[in-house]
């Protein structure tokens, strides 16, 4: 049984030996536990281990208030919100009271009056600890009254008090969080003339309002987020209020797609009522991989970052399409295309921003060329060397794919499409002569054996080997226009058969 279940009064929770801590001492003992427990310190957390998490659990065994400093999508905010299991699970607290007071030590002045005139009877409540956790965004309009607090006249009417009484004072969300975790996010958005007033919250650990002369003193932990890139675009924290956060904490994306699949995983809604849609792990890297290709981009303005939601929304409208084509074709099972990837695009244009180059192009037109650029590192990585251009004339070509772009340089062409079943798909793709041995050992299926043949086709077009066209949600591979020129220069036979199909 709980303590909160059988514990109502003062009295019963003097004789249960109950002593107060600060919150600081809390968290510190709590994760001391968990340190030595050897348990996971922050649950979901990835990427992390050796970087943010042990700058974190240092702030917290100093005691620090500290500031997540990040690009967007870097989970700042997570890592904030799970603090809470570092609290007690629960602690008593008075009955109605706004500030949290700790009954054997209540800080304002209706708690102590209650506690004077009710003695051990006074009424006990608990709080949980995600009850001892808030947090505001900050914003250019919040204001003190919405952090500190201000004069209610509603209550000194009502009350018929007087301005002068501290009891007029209506209290703000931080002075409400007593004795448990705040959390600004996106600090540098705040006004400076409020950011000036966290200065004794900091520093001195007590609350002033107005001209009251009253000093409040809090039992709070202090934490923050910030982008750098709003130090230049939006506001910044001033630095009097910089030197009071004691640890500033830089956080970082993921350092490599294996770790920022595994956030994919974790966080992208995928498992649907659907049976048989499945996403290999090949294709899971795969989608990474546009994200990696956004951070290296020129195009893409890099101080305002590209979030891991973007591998999120990009997976989830994966399985989505995935899902339609089962719907609509009745395969089963279901797996990804190269050519599905284009469904992915309204996942990446709203949340990658352009540099001035990337938006004269275009967000879809950048959108696509990161596509081709995650696809041509998955198919460097995994398949033979694209050597030199069939059709140059040079005899030593004889690579893989000199018989496929041969093929395609007599006029054949290759049409796939993300609705099209998936026998209809397999028998197009495996038309080009060679791809189908080629791609006999990648992967475990059918499925994979033509997603590989797929991924070849797509991945001599980054090479500038084919030429693809793109109409609604069909793909062709064609031959591209430049080896047209070369085809007089080839050896007689076939050179006088190439020319005939030129004219």
């Amino acid at each position: 049984m709980s303590k909160s279940q059988h514990i109502k009064t003062l009295g019963a929770l003097k004789e249960s030996g109950y002593r107060p801590r600060a919150v600081k001492l809390e968290i510190r003992a709590n994760l001391r536990d968990r340190l030595k427990g050897g348990g996971p310190l922050f649950p979901g957390i990835l990427g992390y281990d050796r970087t943010v998490i042990p700058s974190v659990v240092n702030a917290l065994l100093a005691g620090h208030d500290f500031i997540l400093l990040g690009l967007r999508g870097q989970a700042k905010t997570r890592i904030l919100r799970s603090l809470t299991t570092l609290l007690d699970p629960e602690v008593p607290v008075l009955a109605g009271s706004e500030l949290n007071d700790d009954p054997l030590a209540p800080i304002s002045i209706p708690g102590q009056r209650l506690v004077a005139e009710a003695g051990d009877d006074t009424p006990v409540e608990w709080l949980s600890a995600e009850q001892r956790y808030n947090e505001k965004l900050a914003t250019p309009d919040v204001s003190i009254a919405d952090l500190l607090g201000d004069i209610d006249p509603i209550k000194a009417a009502t009350r018929k008090l007087t301005f002068a009484d501290p009891e007029v004072i209506h209290f703000g969300i931080i002075p409400r969080t007593n004795r448990g975790i705040f959390a600004i996010n996106e600090l540098p958005d705040l006004a400076p003339r409020i950011q000036v007033g966290l200065f004794n919250i900091l520093e001195e650990r007590d609350l002033q309002i107005r001209g009251f002369p009253v000093r409040i003193p809090l039992d709070v932990l202090m934490c923050f987020s910030a982008n750098p890139e709003d130090y230049t675009n939006r506001g910044s924290i001033i630095t009097p209020l910089k030197d009071r956060i004691s640890s500033q904490i830089l956080t970082h994306y993921p350092p490599d797609a294996q770790i920022a699949a595994d956030i994919t995983r974790q966080e992208a809604w995928t498992d649907r009522d659907v049976p048989n849609v499945m996403i290999p792990e090949e294709v899971r890297l795969l989608v990474e991989e546009i994200s990696f290709a956004a951070r290296a981009s020129d195009l893409v303005d890099q101080s305002s970052g590209v979030s891991a939601r973007v591998s999120i929304s990009a997976m989830e409208l994966l399985v989505s399409n995935l899902e339609r084509r089962a719907l609509a074709t009745g395969d089963t099972p279901v797996q990804p295309r190269l050519c599905d990837l284009q469904m992915l695009l309204p996942a990446i244009t709203g949340k990658v921003e352009m540099v001035y180059e990337g938006e004269q192009q275009g967000a879809e037109v950048v959108a696509r060329r990161l596509l081709g650029q995650a696809v041509k590192k998955i198919f460097d990585g995994r398949f033979p060397e694209v050597g030199k251009e069939a059709g140059s004339g040079n005899e030593e070509d004889r690579g893989p794919y000199t018989r496929m772009i041969h093929w395609f340089a007599d006029g054949n062409a290759v049409t796939i499409s993300d609705e099209q079943p998936f026998a209809d798909y397999e028998s197009e793709l495996y038309k080009v002569p060679g791809l189908k041995d080629l791609t006999a050992r990648y992967g475990k299926g059918r499925e994979e054996r033509a997603f590989a043949a797929e991924m070849v086709l797509e991945g001599l077009h980054q090479h500038l080997k084919l030429a693809r066209h793109d109409l609604d949600s069909q793909v062709s591979y064609k031959e591209m226009v430049k080896f047209q020129l070369l085809k007089p220069h080839r050896g007689a036979g076939r050179g006088s058969r190439d020319r005939g199909d030129v004219n």
